[in-house]
């Protein structure tokens, strides 16, 4: 490998190195040596790393794989891949997690076919299904989307209720939601969502240790669309201590729609 840092508090080496793998830089090196510069491959999906509350409400053998969260005009996307598909396999070889198969697409030439092989709910069952996809080169990240924020809302809605379970020993959520209604979603450039949008986050609820914020859409809790609060209501309250949780989430940034998922266990 190349090194690249050490690790140390004097000035001498402490005997913990980091360093890129060698066939990384044979990688860079050669594309360099080509043409000039790097090009790294790219499907045009967003990713999430399937973890242990996933594997649980989707009823996987292991917390394995990549949820695509979103996708964009891209060569998946022309493929036939689709938002919440979940990749297992990358010619045949496992998809370990979000950033596994990251390394695996970059590093493939660019305009080579590779096989997807995934995971797709259909009407409830996962179906495993194979996708032939040429990839494409990464492109330049826009530096708007490079900014994390998300808009706040200056006014809650008059119709928010505060989602807390009905006997108070149970873990509290800590959100407030109201129902997207369809002037709502106008005004928040939220066209074409369905779903619940958070106006409130208590800091001392489950949800604050996650990256959920207001003026996110909730779209579906443990694979079941929700557009009432009866609807988000009925599936909390059914919840027991120790048991997963997965949000199907919706939000806007920069004038476009962005899809996401959350993972956490009600305790």
């Amino acid at each position: 490998g190349v090194n690249s840092q050490i690790a140390t508090t004097t000035g001498d080496y402490n005997g913990i190195g980091f360093a890129l793998p060698a066939n990384e830089a044979r990688f860079v090196y050669d594309q360099l040596v080509a043409g000039g510069k790097v090009r790294r491959g790219y499907l045009g999906i967003n990713l999430e790393t399937v973890r242990g509350e996933f594997a649980r409400v989707y009823e996987l053998p292991e917390a394995s794989g990549a949820i695509v969260a979103d996708v964009r005009e891209g060569p998946a996307v022309k493929a036939g891949i689709q938002a919440d598909d979940i990749i297992i396999e990358f010619n045949g070889q496992k998809v370990t997690g979000s950033q596994d198969l990251i390394n695996k697409v970059a590093s493939t030439p660019v305009g080579q076919t590779i096989n997807l092989t995934f995971l797709r709910d259909v009407n409830g069952k996962l179906e495993r299904r194979t996708l032939s996809v040429a990839v494409g080169e990464r492109p330049a990240r826009p530096s708007e989307l490079s900014d994390d924020t998300v808009p706040t809302t200056p006014q809650p809605p008059a119709t928010l209720k505060k989602i807390t379970p009905s006997d108070s020993e149970r873990p509290r959520l800590g959100l407030t939601l109201s129902e997207l209604t369809p002037v709502l979603a106008r005004e928040k450039n939220l066209r074409d969502v369905r779903g619940l949008i958070v106006t409130d986050i208590d800091p001392g609820g489950l949800v604050s240790d996650t990256e959920l914020r207001e003026n996110m859409v909730i779209q579906r809790v443990n694979r079941t669309p929700v557009t009432t609060l009866a609807d988000f209501e009925r599936i909390i309250n059914n919840l027991k201590i120790g048991d997963a949780i997965v949000l199907n989430v919706a939000y806007e940034r920069s004038g476009r729609v962005y899809q996401t998922i959350f993972q956490f266990t009600y305790q």
